[in-house]
């Protein structure tokens, strides 16, 4: 058995979709740009809410509308972050029964830290103690460094522990950190996109996660 479990957080274990993509658009059109569908948005999150904007504004954009966007967006995100969100099925107990079994938990997200701090305290505050969210000073997932700093606020070496994701970057980042890595089949992506990025082990759902982690 793990001795720590490590997560992602948008798309593993919250469905932040409908909220990312309301505070998306809700900038382009303040903006005067063409608002993005659900699945465009879904396409387009993983490496953060920079990258997040940059990829839903046109190529045309300036820089200057970046940052505007960018403003607005955040701005708008953080009154809005909870208006849809919440946990996907069987994650709560999961954490739970992983806690209850002595496993250190903790969440290591490219969301932005104030966001990632406010909706993990809310919602998993009794399991996960350690939550790394970005900063803008320590490299983002696919950088290996949040996982780093996770492990050393949790004191357990990285063959001790696994990093649980739904996205390419995540199984991306397990590799550079050599780590264990188990993609998850309810997120951002599907299976097809996950088996061709080199994913070893799945679950298709919380229930069989914790099969794998609880042996």
């Amino acid at each position: 058995m793990y001795k720590a479990v490590i997560f992602d957080l948008d798309g593993t274990l919250l469905n932040t979709l409908d909220d990312l993509a309301d505070s998306t658009n809700f900038a382009l059109e303040k903006n005067g740009f063409p608002t993005r569908t659900i699945d465009e948005v879904r396409k387009f999150v993983g490496n953060g809410n920079i990258k997040l904007i940059h990829r839903a504004l046109p190529d045309t954009a300036s820089e200057a509308q970046f940052q505007k966007t960018y403003s607005d967006f955040t701005e708008h995100y953080k009154t809005n972050m909870a208006n849809k969100t919440k946990p996907y099925d069987g994650i709560n107990d999961l954490l739970k029964n992983l806690y209850e079994n002595g496993v250190k938990l903790a969440i290591v997200t490219n969301k932005i830290d104030f966001a990632a701090q406010e909706l993990c305290g809310g919602l998993f505050g009794d399991y996960v103690k350690t939550v790394i969210g970005s900063d803008g000073v320590r490299p983002n997932k696919p950088a290996p460094d949040g996982l780093y700093l996770a492990l050393e606020k949790l004191g357990v070496e990285k063959k001790d522990a696994v990093f649980i994701g739904d996205s390419e970057v995540d199984i991306a980042t397990a590799k550079n950190a050599e780590m264990d890595c188990i993609g998850v089949l309810w997120g951002f992506r599907d299976e097809k996109q996950l088996r061709e990025i080199g994913v070893e082990k799945t679950a298709k759902n919380a229930a069989e996660l914790q099969s794998m982690l609880l042996f």
